[in-house]
């Protein structure tokens, strides 16, 4: 990397252009290349937010996923996963890249077991497909890492729910099918080569994390979590970038923490979490229950964090879903980040423009200016309070004390 783009992503995190390059140089630090633009993800950087998208077999519109990466973008989302299954699948890809700028991640798999099945699925089948994509704009590959150690501890673990993750559910269970060992784990070393020769981020998949609240950190999450750091330190000695998925899934709010240090006292690559959901009762509104454990887990250290949206665990999302459940985990990583680094200028912003009702000018400070100024008074009261305005009230009989009661030294 050269030192433009240290100088660019330094001027963008506020912070020194040695410590953005400390930062790369140590793994803490990874960068997702799209053309010259790069999106910084780590230690000591502001939370960053993906967005999911893609067809599935059980409903293939192209037209809503371009749409889609069309909002993501224009909502600030840091990058976007291309989760396609159906349809035609390079075809979505190369639709998405057309219409966004912002760092594209896949997970190849996805793509090979959705053309190929898993009865037919071979070995040689997964490399060459990850090797098609990597001939792509894409920033970041997701691999599903299982070890045949690990699907075992799993298989004798107690748990509501087994494995809740798509990629890995695939490769487990192309692995117990053809009896054999992760064809990512045995090709690791050519992986790397290829993914290195693009300078694409190597994300290490969260096979294990728990799929409700009552399935707690077992023994399978244990050992994933060590051999994901152990290849992640394989690929970082080879050049290659690394983000590790881990605590994410469904955790209870008391444990988030926790499981956030836990991983960051291990190794201090780039942590992104899917979720986490501290709750599994609020169904139909999981972009809330999600942003709320997305809080818990940026404030403890998390770096980079998957949006989750209201249609979690029933369907697809629609546009509009897509975008709620992006601002809510903005809201979430901005809340994080205060916890992190300390409240910022833009809330004192907003707070200076409120004591002047001044609707415009906060508006324009909110995350979602367009929808922070929907509605917003055409005069200086707003409907919540009419006439009865706490700010005002104070304002008036204060500046009238004020004049009265004080002396020419300001004192009372």
């Amino acid at each position: 990397m050269n030192n433009g783009i240290f100088r660019t992503i330094a001027k963008i995190e506020n912070r020194p252009c040695e410590f953005i390059q400390k930062g790369v140089e140590n793994g803490s630090i990874a960068i997702m290349f799209r053309g010259k633009k790069g999106v910084a993800i780590g230690s000591g950087l502001s939370t960053k937010i993906n967005v999911n998208l893609g067809t599935s077999s059980g409903h293939c519109v192209p037209e809503e996923e371009i749409q889609k990466a069309i909002l993501a973008e224009q909502y600030d989302a840091d990058t976007i996963t291309d989760l396609s299954t159906a349809g035609d699948i390079p075809e979505i890809r190369r639709s998405i890249l057309d219409v966004t700028s912002v760092p594209i991640t896949t997970v190849p798999l996805y793509q090979a077991v959705a053309e190929n099945t898993l009865d037919s699925l071979t070995e040689d089948l997964i490399i060459e497909n990850l090797k098609e994509q990597v001939k792509e704009d894409i920033s970041s590959m997701v691999l599903h890492c299982p070890s045949l150690q690990t699907i075992e501890a799993m298989k004798h673990s107690y748990r509501i729910l087994g494995v809740v993750s798509k990629g890995g559910a695939m490769m487990a269970s192309f692995m117990l099918k053809n009896s054999m060992e992760n064809p990512y784990i045995t090709h690791f070393d050519e992986i790397l080569s290829i993914l290195k020769s693009k300078n694409i981020v190597l994300s290490l998949g969260n096979t294990m994390r728990s799929g409700c609240i009552h399935d707690s950190q077992d023994n399978a999450q244990v050992l994933e979590t060590e051999e994901n750091i152990r290849l992640g330190q394989q690929a970082h000695e080879r050049g290659v970038q690394v983000i590790i998925e881990g605590a994410g899934g469904h955790i209870r709010a008391d444990k988030i923490t926790d499981s956030i240090r836990h991983y960051k006292d291990k190794r201090d690559f780039p942590l992104f979490v899917a979720g986490p959901i501290p709750a599994d009762v609020g169904m139909g509104y999981d972009h809330i229950t999600g942003a709320i454990g997305a809080t818990f887990a940026a404030g403890a250290g998390a770096d980079y964090l998957c949006y989750i949206t209201r249609a979690e665990h029933k369907s697809l999302p629609t546009p509009d879903e897509v975008k709620e459940g992006l601002m809510a985990f903005r809201i979430a990583a901005h809340v994080g980040d205060s916890m992190k680094y300390g409240i910022s200028e833009q809330d004192k912003h907003i707070a200076e423009k409120r004591a002047q009702m001044n609707f415009q000018e906060q508006a324009i400070y909110a995350l979602d200016p367009e929808e922070a100024g929907r509605g917003i008074p055409t005069d200086a009261n707003c409907t919540m309070c009419g006439s009865f305005c706490a700010i005002k009230m104070i304002q008036t009989y204060c500046s009238r004390t004020n004049a009265k009661g004080r002396d020419t030294k300001g004192n009372y």
